[in-house]
């Protein structure tokens, strides 16, 4: 089976924040540090590999935002009862 040859070389995902987490994934662009260390010696096979990998990183936090943010979500158009303790009397 013959290779496919690539016209355009696949650019690096970095957006210069370049600040890791405790895992060592960058903020910026969500590759490890062996990612970003490795991306220059990388085929575009393996680069492709790697963006695959962000898009899922991207989605699971995604995911996490909305969980938080459903769980955290307030309605403050709601109309809350003050309970008689806080009446005057």
């Amino acid at each position: 089976m013959s290779q496919q040859i690539e016209l355009f070389e696949i650019t690096n995902p970095c957006i210069s924040v370049c600040t890791s987490n405790k895992k060592g994934y960058c903020f910026g662009c969500l590759r490890s540090r062996k990612e970003r260390q490795l991306w220059h010696e990388m085929t575009n096979e393996q680069r492709r590999e790697v963006l695959r990998l962000i898009a899922g990183r991207k989605q699971r936090i995604e995911q996490m935002r909305q969980r938080k943010g459903e769980q955290l979500g307030f309605d403050f158009e709601e109309v809350v009862e003050i309970g008689e303790l806080f009446k005057e009397k």
